[in-house]
């Protein structure tokens, strides 16, 4: 079909009342992470594909982060008075944890309308492409690990054990990764305006999460500061910093950061299973 078709003319189909289950969408997800030979090969062909022709490759990746990062640390731990030591590496961390959240909302809201001649020629679960996305967001994040790696040998942070919660929140960035791009890839393939508008709100969330910027710069938590304090932990994006950040950084991370994030992924995937449920089936016909 050359044209998006809209709910009232899309043909009754025999599998529709029997594919709209839980158990069915349970059963994609299963038989698409069975599937990982797929999206694994298609995931590192996106990369390389990417950067083909070009000299560096995918070092392109860390240059361009690095660079940024670099940049905006200096930059704005001048403005802000900070000491750079400590400033640099926060503003780095948080530039690489920020790209895998951007990249597993922008991309997956583009999963399945980018891959409409895939879905429509390969019979495979749509979960193949959601994991796809998110391994690919997995690798840029590995290539952006060397950026970690040369800073913290050049300012070391005081590191104990518990620089090993990082890799519970690596898992929580995937878990939500993968609904993330369930939902809004969907969602998207059937308004397509949605694709738009997460573009705009992901700007301004950015600006809005401690990432160029520390919730310390907005003074002692008195008064009004402490209003604007409240207003930053309204954000969820900054309690997801904060669990993979904190870690990595040597600094105490407070449960409550955690406990939200785990709230935001269970109400995420009850939200994706729902979308799996009712919309599933239908992908096919609206990309």
């Amino acid at each position: 079909m050359s044209a998006v078709l809209d709910d009232d003319a899309i043909p009754a189909r025999p599998e529709s009342s029997e594919s709209r289950t839980f158990a069915r969408g349970a059963k994609d997800l299963r038989d698409g992470l069975a599937s990982r030979e797929l999206w694994l090969h298609l995931g590192w062909q996106d990369i390389k594909q990417r950067y083909r022709r070009s000299v560096l490759g995918p070092l392109w990746i860390v240059i361009a982060t690095g660079v940024t990062a670099i940049a905006m640390g200096l930059l704005y731990g001048e403005l802000f008075g900070m000491d750079i030591k400590v400033f640099l590496p926060y503003v780095a961390l948080g530039f690489i944890f920020w790209n895998f959240i951007q990249s597993s909302i922008l991309d997956g809201a583009e999963v399945f309308s980018k891959n409409e001649g895939l879905i429509k020629q390969l019979p495979a679960p749509v979960s193949v492409h959601v994991y796809r996305v998110v391994w690919r967001a997995l690798i840029i994040f590995a290539h952006n690990v060397v950026i970690i790696v040369v800073i913290f040998l050049i300012f070391p942070p005081p590191l104990d054990w518990t620089v090993l919660l990082v890799i519970p929140a690596i898992g929580l960035y995937v878990l939500n990764a993968i609904w993330v791009s369930i939902v809004f890839g969907i969602l998207s393939t059937r308004f397509r305006d949605i694709g738009q508008l997460l573009t705009t709100v992901v700007q301004l969330v950015f600006f809005m999460t401690p990432i160029i910027w520390t919730t310390s710069s907005l003074g002692s938590a008195t008064g009004e500061t402490s209003s604007r304090l409240k207003l930053v932990e309204l954000n969820p994006m900054f309690h997801y910093l904060e669990i993979a950040r904190g870690p990595l950084l040597g600094e105490p991370v407070e449960f409550y950061h955690w406990a939200v994030v785990l709230g935001c992924t269970a109400v995420g995937w009850i939200l994706g299973m729902l979308v799996m449920r009712n919309y599933r089936a239908r992908v096919a016909y609206w990309v």
